[in-house]
């Protein structure tokens, strides 16, 4: 089995609070499937990139703490779920759950799992 990523992008001004009691229940839903399904691994939700700060390692070795994302962008990443699957194919079956649930785009990737010696 491999673990992917499947991360929920919002467009930028995204209200969480406008998610209506259907799409929360969609979600629901989905988690206990994937549950079901012994395929999430963990879920999370993300606080608004307003709520985010960005490190950046300078020359001196000092490092610059600043306010909001590291990038700006129209979408960000609001929440995601890393699941494990057989192979792309069944991950992007749950993906496709996830992006009909969330009603915003996601994006599926193999995450790459670093273990100690």
């Amino acid at each position: 089995m491999t673990t992917y990523l499947v991360a929920v992008y919002h467009p930028h001004g995204y209200d969480g609070s406008l998610e209506g009691e259907a799409m929360v229940r969609d979600i629901d839903v989905l988690n206990e499937e994937m549950d079901a399904a012994g395929a999430r691994i963990f879920a999370g939700g993300l606080h608004p990139p307003g709520q985010a700060k960005s490190l950046r390692a300078l020359p001196n070795g000092d490092v610059l703490v600043s306010d909001g994302p590291y990038i700006e962008t129209k979408e960000y990443v609001g929440g995601f779920w890393l699941l494990e699957a057989a192979d792309m194919d069944e991950a992007l079956e749950w993906g496709r759950k996830a992006t009909i649930a969330c009603r915003v785009p996601v994006e599926v990737r193999p995450f790459i799992r670093f273990r100690p010696d």
